[in-house]
């Protein structure tokens, strides 16, 4: 693109265009959940082309295909469970998410952090059993999060803001049969990006109650 296209202003065809290229490349691995999430809203911000154009300056140019100048790297093997029994499991940083994650926690707990996950296809559900456990889920607070199940002296709770998911987000599906447990979400707000996960939940608390400042 040459210098003068990069200060001319984008319209909103010019926007959801890379933003859907976003998700293709996000479907394949090429980017994680924070990712995604973190240069879509850069792109519903984006004024400029040259703005636009940064965010897709590191990808291929076509999302379902590999670099020509690099070959493929080897995929890691997606998570499928995660089993705490008397104790914890967890699982966070870099992994591929495909289809659906089986978690199990009896007198334990799961630690699943969502934010650097590479979820293909957009879609992800996470099937939960807890009995006297339970789990805390990790997920940016702009996804669209679609809970279920069935819960017996338990439940399922949700922290963080309560703002609609941005348009064309990854879901996020919880399916939890709890008894006596029960799983807490934990709605990460954009300044929490790579942070850990104890000043990820005290952000997210913060951004439930209206006390986060904007991101900068």
């Amino acid at each position: 693109m040459s210098e003068p296209d990069d200060s001319l202003r984008v319209s909103d065809a010019e926007r959801d265009a890379v933003l859907r290229t976003l998700g293709d490349h996000a479907a394949v691995g090429r980017l994680t959940l924070d990712e995604l999430e973190e240069r879509s809203g850069r792109a519903l911000a984006a004024k400029t082309r040259g703005e636009l154009a940064t965010l897709t300056s590191d990808l291929p140019r076509e999302a379902g295909q590999a670099s020509a100048v690099s070959p493929v790297p080897s995929r890691k093997k997606p998570v499928r469970w995660m089993v705490a029994i008397m104790g914890g499991s967890h699982r966070r940083g870099r992994f591929r998410a495909v289809g659906s994650i089986n978690a199990v926690a009896i007198m334990g707990g799961d630690e699943i952090d969502l934010r650097e996950a590479e979820i293909e296809g957009g879609e992800l559900t996470i099937n939960l059993v807890a009995i006297m456990g339970g789990a805390n889920i990790y997920v940016p607070d702009s996804v669209e999060l679609d809970v279920g199940g069935f819960s017996l002296m338990g439940g399922n709770t949700e922290i963080g803001a309560d703002r609609p998911a941005r348009p064309g987000a990854p879901v996020i599906r919880l399916r939890a049969w709890n008894l006596m447990g029960g799983a807490t979400i934990f709605r990460v707000p954009p300044q929490a990006r790579g942070l850990g996960l104890k000043e990820a939940r005290r952000l997210a608390k913060a951004a439930g109650r209206g006390e986060l400042p904007a991101p900068g």
